[in-house]
């Protein structure tokens, strides 16, 4: 089995993807780039079983009703997103809230954050994976799932914080051999050092594992009460199990 995680980032620059064979006798990493554009980006997902991508997939559906209503001058009750309480409402998406209940991790708002930026190149490369007549649902059923690697990481009981950055590089070794010491079974092969110096890179081979653990249903089920919000905001996959039973 392939799977195929992208660390996504507006630009190229600070794009990763990472090719994973799994096999009995354990996971090895195939490829690993960095500087991806959106030709390799496509390239990779077409080619695996399954993806993960470190991206929001949609935005949150008060905030989108609000922006339409502003736009048509139809913001029925202006205070009505008032204060913090209701900007939160616009800011998080259902997904971001479910994932901050179960992790104590909150991740960056789509509508109020800079990794909207982000988000927009993400929708236009699921689009065009569409066009291409692959399967993309944004709750994770299709081709592609959303994931999110510090939640990943810590699902995993391994370290999910502090390793970002150039200036935190000795905590991304760290890293690099806590996840190897927990799963003896994955080989980064020749680009260990790739992933003691990036944390693009490193957090890439996350999205990957964490694409593996969707595919083998080892993660926490959508809960029915937000299939529908989740096809429309996107959902993040949030491992459900330890990192072994990606191998076992």
């Amino acid at each position: 089995m392939l799977t195929v995680g992208v660390d996504l980032a507006a630009e190229p620059a600070k794009t990763a993807v990472a090719w994973i064979d799994w096999s009995p006798e354990g996971a090895s990493v195939r490829r690993l780039a960095l500087g991806a554009d959106d030709t390799l980006i496509l390239e990779a997902l077409r080619e695996a079983e399954k993806a993960g991508i470190d991206c929001p997939f949609g935005w949150p559906e008060p905030f989108v009703a609000f922006v339409t209503a502003h736009q048509a001058g139809d913001v029925a009750d202006p205070h009505e997103f008032a204060g913090r309480d209701g900007r939160r409402r616009l800011a998080l998406r259902t997904t971001d809230i479910f994932t901050h209940d179960r992790t104590d991790l909150m991740p960056l708002s789509v509508a109020a954050d800079r990794i909207g930026h982000t988000a927009m190149r993400c929708a236009g490369l699921l689009a065009q994976l569409a066009r291409d007549g692959q399967s993309v649902d944004r709750s994770g059923a299709g081709a592609v799932a959303e994931v999110y690697p510090a939640a990943s990481l810590k699902r995993w009981g391994l370290p999910s914080r502090g390793y970002k950055r150039a200036r935190n590089v000795d905590s991304l070794r760290e890293s690099v051999d806590v996840l190897l010491t927990a799963a003896p079974w994955l080989s980064l092969g020749e680009y260990d050092d790739l992933c003691r110096r990036s944390d693009d890179a490193f957090d890439a081979v996350i999205a990957a594992m964490t694409a593996r653990a969707v595919s083998r249903g080892l993660v926490e089920p959508l809960p029915e009460e937000h299939a529908s919000v989740a096809r429309s905001e996107g959902w993040i996959a949030l491992p459900a199990t330890s990192i072994d039973a990606l191998h076992g």
